[in-house]
């Protein structure tokens, strides 16, 4: 980075960004579609380091982000071993910024930055204080969660700024002053749903599992009437896709049910403009989803559909009641999940509710003006003259 008496940046270059991660893939919507876009668009050259996807091939440019792989580690115990080794990559990048997004990739771009003088952003997406907690006995949870608030902390306060993707996120890393929030709102544009009178089409879009209320929604699907339908847009992420299936044999449902796998982010948005309400199910339990702000949230009310939505998930309730374009369920009773299906029979309220959840998502919740706040971090680490993006003011 040429310098000016050692203080001041003189960009005779677009600064390079490396955005890192060790687990999402090469066309993520939150890392490439909206980060990394925006900041090409701001005038950065921006490359992406992620593991290889399944089939081996990755594009080379997504959304004017360069992008390369490396063999992914599946497995904990893998990815923590291969942190010295992603932390090389990283180095070998020469990147003036590196934006890193799990807790892995944090200690690799902690130790890439101190190899190669590289301002570290460290993204956060969960509160990875309570990730473990359904894999250990509930009385090594609070010792187990304090070791991992200390360490976000130790590693919030070693990089030169955090960033998270939702409220409530702050916490592990010195409260809510020391972070940035650029919250994963509405992104695309597509042509919403127009609601007709007829059999109702309900939609789950994204990471599907039992957590994810994978089997209440089966079984709410089977209290439903019988031309009732179900479309999956998005894979399974745990070993319950085999019993869902085999469930939904047993129910008779296999026919009612879609499964589209995964589409790009474009492709997932027209299909959701064909379904009638979504379905966001979080189960109880978990601290991770209840505070969690899904992709998913904010794809639907893009598509004008209503949204049923667990009561607990305290980020996804508030939005919903602050865009009036949905109901709240209790996402661990089917029979609840049914009553709300069939109070959305009427094609009229799911447009009303649809066409609110729409303005809010082209308005309050739009990726603008939390791409604008990226950008202006940006900004002050690199002292860079962006270049204004389009439809941010």
């Amino acid at each position: 980075m040429p310098r000016d008496g050692g203080l001041t940046p003189v960009w005779l270059a677009p600064p390079k960004v490396l955005l890192l991660s060790a687990a999402h893939p090469p066309a993520d919507i939150r890392v490439v579609l909206k980060e990394g876009a925006c900041l090409a668009e701001a005038g950065y050259a921006v490359s992406y380091l992620c593991p290889a996807p399944a089939s081996g091939v990755a594009p080379a440019l997504v959304a004017g982000v360069a992008i390369s792989t490396f063999p992914a580690r599946r497995g904990g115990w893998r990815r923590v071993f291969g942190i010295p080794r992603l932390a090389v990559l990283a180095a070998r990048q020469r990147a003036e910024v590196i934006h890193a997004s799990e807790p892995d990739a944090w200690a690799a771009a902690l130790l890439a930055g101190w190899w190669s003088g590289a301002r570290v952003i460290l993204d956060v997406h969960e509160h990875y204080p309570s990730r473990l907690d359904a894999k250990v006995p509930a009385f090594l949870r609070p010792v187990l969660r304090r070791l991992l608030h200390g360490a976000c902390w130790a590693m919030g306060r070693a990089a030169d700024a955090v960033v998270v993707a939702k409220d409530g996120l702050g916490a592990p890393f010195g409260g809510e002053a020391r972070v940035v929030k650029v919250r994963n709102y509405a992104l695309g544009a597509v042509l919403p749903r127009t609601h007709v009178p007829g059999p109702v089409m309900l939609l789950h879009l994204g990471a599907l599992s039992r957590a994810r209320g994978a089997m209440q929604m089966l079984e709410a699907l089977a209290l439903c009437p019988p031309e009732t339908r179900l479309c999956l847009i998005g894979r399974f992420t745990d070993d319950s896709e085999q019993e869902f299936w085999a469930r939904a044999g047993a129910l008779g449902l296999r026919a009612r049910i879609a499964s589209l796998g995964w589409l790009p982010h474009e492709a997932a948005l027209e299909a959701a403009a064909r379904c009638d309400i979504a379905l966001i199910l979080f189960q109880p339990g978990a601290e991770n989803h209840r505070l969690a702000l899904p992709h998913k949230l904010f794809d639907a009310m893009l598509a004008g559909l209503p949204v049923l939505a667990s009561a607990e998930g305290v980020e996804v309730a508030a939005v919903i009641e602050d865009a009036a374009c949905g109901a709240l369920v209790d996402a661990a009773d089917p029979a609840a999940i049914a009553a709300e299906v069939a109070r959305l029979a009427d094609p009229m309220r799911r447009s009303a509710l649809g066409q609110a959840g729409r303005r809010a998502a082209l308005a309050r919740f739009a990726w603008e003006g939390e791409a604008a706040r990226l950008v202006a971090l940006y900004g002050r680490l690199t002292g860079f003259m962006m270049r204004p993006m389009a439809g941010v003011k």
